[in-house]
């Protein structure tokens, strides 16, 4: 109301000053009571010529700096990154430690021992005096920290959890050689990566099927402290492509006690009863089949499972929940451990270096659950992985069998859970058209 009162006014008063030819005028009107102010234009046979500027250098004096002496309990707080053959001593010194003293104290003190394991890309943070006494350390592994605090040569030392802070990052990239190569050019470690394999793993056969152009997406929590990344939390959702077919997965917890999984954007479960492979990453060495020259024998037989080229100590995981029926030694099998799921199916690993602690016959275990570690024992030429599955106790292809599906999402948590879908859904479609708009 205010600015179409004002419109009028100034167009009445431009009229009555439109005659006067010979005048130059500006015409500005201010309204403080509505905060508002116009400006309107020079009237006609205004001068318009460059306005003449001039340079004007002076110089100014500036106060005496006058410098103050420190206080002498002046104190100051360092910090270096741990670098690759660092000691406790070399750190120090480039903290500009009085080393002698203070190396001295750690060396005789039992709790401080973490620090003569210095990993590197970590950072120390010391509290020294004016005179280079230090006074303090604090130094972050992982999720821990610990404490050092020293007091007339008297040294405490406090170990706990990190106070953190939890962040949510967004990333994506392409498949080049691996997933892992992938992973790292993207900036996301390898902790996420093994998520990424973990969660499409009963769609995605990572040893075989991943091709060069393939894509994904993941929305993942970090954790920090103190401004500083220190450790990757849970992927929270995540789009994979491959070979061009979409898959998706958006974790969510009922609440119930249960445990929270990963669906589908529509609700789906994304874990299947069973994995397609017991081992994160190798390589296939030998697959199924009806006749096979058996590299020990020498014989042609037929080989009733799959094998996994893997070093030895390379962690095995159960393809699906069940209880344990046998673990021992059995003949050419080696270290073996046979799993029953339900009642039709079983699962054995065999030529394992040695058992998961606490594994035994009668023990119940989850999906994905470490049960033991590839060796090479029983009859085998090298470290793998033997894995079979058996259907009423006939063997079957292990990547041909078609797998039975996990428990949907109850109804009465679907409310829930589009809480949490949609914001995600619009997550990873904004990660796709950053690509695709970066990608052109």
């Amino acid at each position: 109301m205010f600015s179409a009162r004002f419109a009028i006014l100034a167009q009445k008063l431009s009229s009555r000053l439109h005659g006067n030819t010979s005048r130059r005028i500006v015409l500005a009107l201010v309204l403080p009571f509505v905060g508002v102010m116009a400006a309107f234009g020079i009237a006609p046979d205004t001068m318009t010529d460059t306005v003449e500027r001039n340079t004007v250098v002076e110089e100014l004096k500036l106060p005496p700096l006058v410098m103050t002496a420190a206080a002498p309990d002046q104190t100051y707080w360092r910090e270096v990154r741990i670098e690759r053959g660092d000691t406790i001593a070399s750190v120090l010194q480039r903290l500009d430690v009085d080393q002698a003293s203070a190396v001295l104290l750690l060396q005789h003190t039992r709790d401080a021992r973490a620090l003569y394991r210095l990993i590197p890309g970590r950072t120390i943070r010391a509290h020294v005096s004016e005179t280079g006494q230090l006074l303090a350390l604090r130094y972050l592994n992982g999720t821990q920290l610990m404490k050092v605090d020293l007091d007339r040569d008297v040294l405490r030392v406090w170990e706990g959890p990190a106070d953190v802070e939890t962040r949510v990052h967004m990333r994506s990239g392409e498949i080049v050689s691996s997933l892992f190569a992938a992973t790292d050019a993207a900036g996301m470690s390898d902790s996420i990566a093994v998520q990424i394999a973990d969660i499409f793993s009963t769609d995605i056969d990572f040893h075989r099927d991943l091709r060069r152009g393939d894509r994904f997406s993941a929305v993942y929590e970090m954790q920090y402290h103190q401004g500083e990344p220190i450790k990757a939390g849970r992927l929270l959702s995540a789009e994979f492509v491959n070979q061009g077919k979409t898959f998706h997965a958006v974790w969510f917890d009922s609440g119930d006690g249960q445990g929270g999984g990963y669906y589908t954007l529509d609700g789906k479960n994304i874990r299947k009863a069973f994995l397609r492979s017991p081992l994160e990453f190798s390589r296939i060495s030998s697959g199924f089949s009806n006749a096979r020259l058996h590299p020990v024998l020498k014989t042609w037989r037929a080989h009733r499972g799959v094998d996994y080229a893997a070093p030895t100590g390379t962690r095995v995981k159960s393809t699906g929940s069940g209880v344990v029926e046998f673990v021992g030694r059995q003949g050419g099998y080696g270290n073996l451990v046979v799993i029953r799921h339900q009642s039709r199916f079983t699962t054995w690993y065999a030529h394992l270096s040695r058992f998961a602690p606490g594994m035994h016959k009668g023990k119940r275990v989850s999906q994905g659950e470490i049960i033991g570690f590839v060796g090479s024992t029983g009859m085998a030429t090298g470290p793998h992985l033997h894995y079979e599955f058996r259907i009423n106790n006939v063997h079957q292809d292990p990547l041909r069998v078609a797998m039975p599906p996990a428990p949907p999402l109850a109804p009465q948590h679907r409310a829930a859970f589009e809480a949490v879908a949609q914001p995600m859904s619009e997550r990873l479609a904004l990660l796709r058209q950053i690509r695709t708009t970066s990608a052109n």
